[in-house]
């Protein structure tokens, strides 16, 4: 499994192509639905493509973290994938970021400002 827990409010996934992409999606979601209570950034470094059942896993994922207001950062997103999420309009609903660095600062950030930190 390729999820990291990179402190004790944050896990790291760094995402592959299928099966090892759902597998990777389901694990975080059970674990949030333990009632653990974390935010979450994805690494797409490793994903060249995403199919339907994908992005209904991906949008799972965010449900679930908004309903834990809890935050779901996307990063390392490639063309191909960017262009998949630009045709869906998913662009929109996924807070996204250039890389992992990026993405941690902003959690970290916004823990602070919020005074969860």
């Amino acid at each position: 499994m390729s999820i990291q827990s990179w402190s004790e409010t944050i896990r790291v996934a760094e995402l592959q192509d299928d099966p090892a992409f759902s597998d990777d999606i389901v694990a975080l979601t059970e674990q949030l639905e333990q009632q653990q209570t974390f935010d979450v950034v994805l690494d797409f470094r490793g994903v060249r493509y995403l199919n339907s059942s994908n992005i209904t896993k991906l949008l799972r994922l965010r449900k679930t973290m908004i309903s834990r207001h809890r935050r779901l950062v996307l990063c390392n997103v490639a063309t191909q994938v960017w262009s998949m999420f630009v045709v869906t309009g998913l662009e929109k609903v996924f807070e996204m970021t250039d890389n992992v660095e990026t993405a941690l600062m902003g959690v970290q950030l916004a823990a602070v400002v919020s005074g969860e930190a």
